[in-house]
């Protein structure tokens, strides 16, 4: 049993990030679908290792380049695999105008103007917030944010069909509907290290994030019927964005 959960742990590693897992560790449908209650859990490695890398650099260098390298860190890991989705996503839907053609300009390896504007306003975005938290938070931070967001993504999972018909999808593996426990059991490692920000930030970072998951989701049925791989990256990605405005909000008194 534990070999077996730590085997979906490790495919759903591999799945991704570019990170190196044992060669014992099968590859599957059925196993990855079975990862995707990891999907957390990988934002809780990747947060760890953005985490380590501002902690060391904050040693040497000024909080903005700390933020900087630590965001340079999340990329190389995960080879930009989620900004790869909010790209595509930004291209299809502002340039399509019905399904086939939304999903058409999403597999387009090309990257259009909504795709580099989508990705010039996301990776300045997280860096302007990250640099504008107080040196000790970002840390946990970057935890929880990497966590939560790939939480968001995951309700997808439990909560809408897959849109594409193509056997050849990135996230076809992962198109059965979560069920309630590994959804549960997945959220559940999505909140835990939320309990390390005071917890006002950490509600208003919830909120916000499940609120731009939601206004995500409603467009992805409006145009879609349904979730991509592309879509779960954007989300993670607005999610991760939304997490981070929610820690900085100034609430009136």
């Amino acid at each position: 049993m534990l070999r077996r959960e730590l085997e979906y742990f490790l495919g759903a590693v591999r799945f991704f990030t570019r990170l190196p897992v044992p060669a014992w560790v099968g590859h599957s449908a059925e196993a990855l679908q079975h990862s995707a209650r990891w999907f957390p859990a990988v934002g809780l490695v990747v947060g760890s290792i953005a985490a380590l890398v501002y902690l060391a650099a904050l040693q040497l260098w000024p909080q903005p380049v700390a933020v900087l390298l630590a965001m340079a860190a999340t990329l190389y890991a995960t080879g930009a695999f989620h900004e790869d989705g909010l790209s595509d996503t930004a291209d299809g839907l502002g340039g399509g105008w019905d399904k086939s053609r939304i999903l058409a300009i999403m597999k387009d390896s090309r990257v259009g103007s909504y795709g580099v504007v989508a990705l010039w306003l996301g990776l300045t975005g997280k860096f302007v917030l990250l640099a504008a938290l107080d040196p000790a938070l970002v840390p946990a931070a970057l935890l929880a944010g990497h966590a939560w967001s790939r939480g968001c993504a995951t309700l997808l999972l439990a909560t809408m069909d897959y849109a594409r018909d193509d056997a050849q999808a990135k996230a076809k593996p992962l198109a059965s509907r979560l069920a309630p426990g590994p959804l549960l059991f997945a959220l559940a490692l999505a909140l835990a290290p939320l309990l390390w920000l005071p917890w006002s930030q950490a509600a208003a970072g919830l909120l916000l994030a499940l609120l731009a998951t939601a206004w995500l989701a409603a467009r992805f049925r409006r145009w879609l019927g349904g979730y991509t791989g592309d879509c779960l990256g954007a989300t993670q990605q607005l999610a991760e964005i939304a997490f981070y405005l929610g820690l900085l909000a100034q609430w009136p008194r």
